[in-house]
């Protein structure tokens, strides 16, 4: 895939800059809800991130406006048997496709206008939300007897606490930008219009660091959190994990910092 070349469909978008690839959602018609070819195509892209080691960082967003609605159910209520779902949640794709993944790599969602439902779900599946001042989050199929199927019910209350998430799940009711950053769900808020850059800008900041050692940390901070058995094993994990990286960049590093440079939050 060629640096800055475009490529996708109609209904998905991917674009290289750098090591920071974008992947757009593209059905503006129908607030960029996922039909099954749409989901298909997410689980794709997300591989070919997962498997290219020359990019850092992927950056979710959606196309015309809204992050992503969630699955579509018009798709649904037309052909109710044609919807086939793999119920062994270690194969993919999900529902809402890149859902059941497990990234080694850092992904972060640029959220405008809605992200619900399904969409929620997506937004979940990043590490980090940028997200625009008058985007709304919400679990509005509540209301239509869908349930949370990719990933909602799990990873939702680790972000948020369980008491929050539950008055988001049981409810179904908005949420503003401002709460949602409240709640810790949105990591930075940003005016209308402008969540893609601002993370396409993130994405390229974490993208400058040592990256094994960045990556170290963040898969000990998701293995503490889901699949730790107790606080020692947690430990044992970190410590573990840091130990490979620290002939490969901590020695290269403190000899930088020896030398003077990124004193006082300087650049490297």
């Amino acid at each position: 895939m060629l640096k800055g070349l475009i490529q996708g469909c109609r209904n998905v978008v991917t674009e290289i800059r750098g090591s920071v690839m974008t992947i757009g959602i593209n059905r503006p018609e129908a607030r960029n809800a996922i039909n099954q070819e749409t989901a298909q195509l997410l689980w794709q892209a997300f591989q070919s991130f997962e498997e290219d080691g020359s990019l850092t960082v992927a950056v979710l967003h959606g196309l015309g406006g809204n992050f992503c609605a969630g699955y579509d159910l018009k798709e649904l209520a037309r052909n109710p048997t044609s919807i086939k779902l793999e119920q062994d949640v270690t194969k993919g794709p999900g529902p809402m496709g890149p859902s059941r993944m497990r990234f080694s790599k850092p992904v972060i969602a640029a959220v405008s206008g809605y992200a619900v439902a399904g969409g929620l779900e997506l937004s979940l599946l990043a590490d980090l939300r940028v997200v625009e001042e008058s985007a709304v989050f919400g679990v509005f199929c509540r209301r239509f007897g869908v349930p949370l199927i990719d990933g909602g019910t799990v990873r939702l209350p680790k972000l948020i606490g369980l008491s929050r998430a539950l008055d988001l799940i049981l409810t179904g009711r908005p949420v503003t930008a401002q709460e949602a950053y409240q709640f810790g769900l949105a990591n930075r808020i940003v005016p209308s219009g402008q969540a893609l850059p601002h993370a396409i800008e993130l994405a390229e900041q974490i993208s400058a660091f040592p990256q094994h050692c960045m990556r170290g940390d963040r898969t000990s901070a998701y293995h503490s959190a889901f699949d730790a058995s107790s606080f020692t094993e947690a430990m044992q994990f970190e410590f573990d994990t840091g130990l490979e990286v620290i002939q490969s960049e901590s020695v290269p590093g403190a000899n930088k910092f020896s030398l003077g440079h990124g004193r006082s939050g300087a650049k490297l």
